[in-house]
């Protein structure tokens, strides 16, 4: 699959949205799957919990810590270039949902590492570059490390370009305060995750 991401949107400053989140599944059985208010300088009632856990210095604490952490996900706007296993994507823009390792690869691009390694902006319609996304399975998990770019190009003529500039999508809701909930919406689902029970002012519910 090759994909190209694209840039900005008319008033927003950058081409993508981060976002913080936690997903694990507790001791009732129950999961907690929720934005993560650090995303937007807020605290959050798992990262308070989860260093709590940690300070204990108990290695069964730690790991119960790990695996509530918080995890990193991006969103970008992409075109798609070539897509052999569902070609009716292609020509389309879509809203691309992708982890640390691809973002790496994205700075990777724009700093480089090495002096003989031009820095491109793979975010660009004319000086970018196409995408090759390489998925494997390692370890039973999902792995993009033989993904690459190629060399830099343009996407399309002015009137392709301006087509798709028009068909992207804002950034701007991912980090909207209407998508996180409260702190004490999230400290409400935490403690029916963790013991199925709920304060309220002084007065505890059994979920």
């Amino acid at each position: 699959m090759v994909i190209r991401f694209l840039p900005s949107v008319e008033g927003e400053d950058m081409p993508w949205a981060k976002v913080w989140n936690h997903a694990f599944q507790g001791p009732t059985g129950q999961w907690y799957i929720e934005n993560s208010l650090t995303t937007v300088g807020q605290k959050d009632p798992v990262s308070e919990h989860n260093t709590k856990l940690w300070n204990t210095g108990l290695e069964s604490d730690k790991e119960t810590a790990r695996k509530q952490k918080r995890k990193l996900q991006y969103f970008s706007n992409i075109y798609v270039v070539s897509d052999s296993k569902h070609p009716e994507n292609e020509g389309k823009v879509f809203l691309y949902r992708y982890g640390k390792k691809i973002f790496d690869k994205l700075m990777a691009a724009m700093q480089p590492e090495f002096e003989d390694e031009s820095p491109i902006n793979p975010f660009d319609f004319w000086d970018g570059a196409n995408f090759k996304l390489k998925i494997r399975k390692v370890d039973g998990y999902w792995n993009y490390d033989k993904s690459e770019f190629e060399t830099t190009s343009t996407l399309g003529d002015d009137s392709m370009v301006e087509g798709i500039w028009k068909k992207q999508y804002s950034l701007k809701e991912f980090t909207a305060p209407t998508n996180f909930k409260s702190y004490e919406e999230l400290k409400t689902r935490l403690d029916a995750v963790l013991s199925g029970t709920v304060s309220v002012g002084n007065v505890t519910d059994t979920m």
